[in-house]
């Protein structure tokens, strides 16, 4: 998904949201902003947002000399997380479609993103849950559903910490022993890292490897070759958030992304509003799909 001239503005929001959580330094406030300013005016918008907000953290990063600004967002969202744990296991163990039920649990937990919204509370996420289930949907449950049944070998690229824990849910569910888990290499606004997956006890169950960037997605180009290795052989992808939407919905290969809708321009995209929760596949891996089954019936072989 390219960069939009309406994606500009919010990453400048961003770009001073997170330069007054580091810093209380005008002067670093200032430095930030007219740096992106310039930037925009040379912005190669055939790039996804995840590499713009990419470059703005990195600068970030090396100006106030802080190599994880939102550690403590982060650890402070885990724990709320891990607090309500016990209580939705329960509701998904209870529910006549476990399955669907920890789909609408983990795309709920999608709302912990401080790229769209720097103020996320506590109150928020409990909110966010207890709609979960009557939040307006749109996807594709049973085709997911077919695709996990089928996947030997299954890559699940999570997204934000907090929002972290309510993936073990839906890996549970899934089955554990099939999927390796993947987060970013290293810290980039409130993603989760290795840290945030360990915090909420993903090791114990499933096994973890990082991607080698620091996008707040997945650039392809810029992870590590264990990686691009791992994504281009598995089975299935379950890529969590809108920021690997963002980045990999022209991707080939057999990715379903699980996001909440969080702007104008991915609404547009997905062709659903603000504050849906969206359970759709790559429409390249789609279309690959659909060529081979024509190609199957054209030939007389079975589909």
């Amino acid at each position: 998904m390219n960069t939009s001239l309406d994606c500009i503005p919010c990453l400048l929001r961003q770009t001073l949201e997170a330069a007054r959580m580091v810093s209380k330094d005008p002067a670093v406030h200032e430095q930030m902003m007219r740096e992106v300013l310039y930037w925009t005016s040379e912005m190669d918008l055939r790039q996804s947002p995840p590499a713009v907000a990419q470059r703005i953290q990195q600068r970030l990063r090396q100006i106030t000399g802080v190599e994880d600004p939102y550690r403590a967002a982060k650890a402070r969202q885990n724990h709320i997380a891990l607090e309500l744990l016990p209580s939705l296991r329960a509701k998904i163990q209870s529910s006549a479609a476990p399955l669907e039920t920890a789909v609408h649990i983990a795309i709920a937990g999608n709302m912990i993103d401080m790229g769209a919204h720097s103020d996320v509370s506590e109150a928020d996420v409990y909110q966010a849950l207890q709609q979960a289930a009557s939040a307006p949907f749109y996807g594709e449950m049973d085709l997911f559903s077919q695709a996990i049944s089928k996947a030997r070998s299954i890559l699940y690229l999570a997204d934000n910490a907090g929002e972290i824990a309510f993936d073990r849910l839906l890996i549970e569910q899934i089955s554990p022993e099939r999927i390796t888990l993947v987060v970013r290499g290293a810290p980039v606004i409130n993603d989760a890292t290795r840290v945030d997956a360990q915090a909420v006890g993903l090791d114990k169950i499933v096994e973890i490897i990082d991607n080698g960037s620091d996008a707040p997605g997945t650039l392809l180009e810029d992870c590590s070759p264990e990686f691009c290795h791992r994504f281009a052989n598995a089975d299935l992808i379950i890529a969590k958030g809108q920021g690997n939407f963002e980045s990999l919905n022209h991707q080939p290969g057999n990715i379903f992304f699980l996001f909440k809708v969080k702007c104008p321009m991915v609404a547009k995209h997905v062709m659903q509003p603000v504050g849906t929760q969206v359970l759709v596949r790559s429409s390249l891996g789609a279309l690959a799909t659909a060529h081979w089954l024509y190609r199957q019936s054209d030939s007389g072989l079975p589909e």
